[in-house]
């Protein structure tokens, strides 16, 4: 069966991806270094999410604001995903 365009998953560069989640780049970069997050690709042209990452980014975003450390985070929400 051909993949037709509106089944592909849009994705979008980190840039966008943290604009969409409300944060900065440099929290999705520290989100990845700490294994919070993982790009869906990885390519020369620059690191890919979809929306169900930047839904994930906006979850971890709002549970740190909350007073729930980003450790926490990994070890209780993150731990099966």
């Amino acid at each position: 069966m051909a993949e037709t365009k509106s089944s592909r998953k849009s994705l979008m560069r980190i840039s966008a991806a943290a604009a969409a989640a409300g944060v900065s780049k440099q929290t999705v970069e520290y989100y990845i270094l700490i294994g919070l997050v993982r790009p869906i690709r990885r390519s020369g042209r620059g690191r890919f999410f979809d929306d169900a990452l930047v839904a994930r980014i906006r979850l971890i975003r709002r549970l740190n604001e909350s007073g729930y450390t980003l450790r926490a985070i990994r070890e209780t929400y993150l731990r099966d995903r």
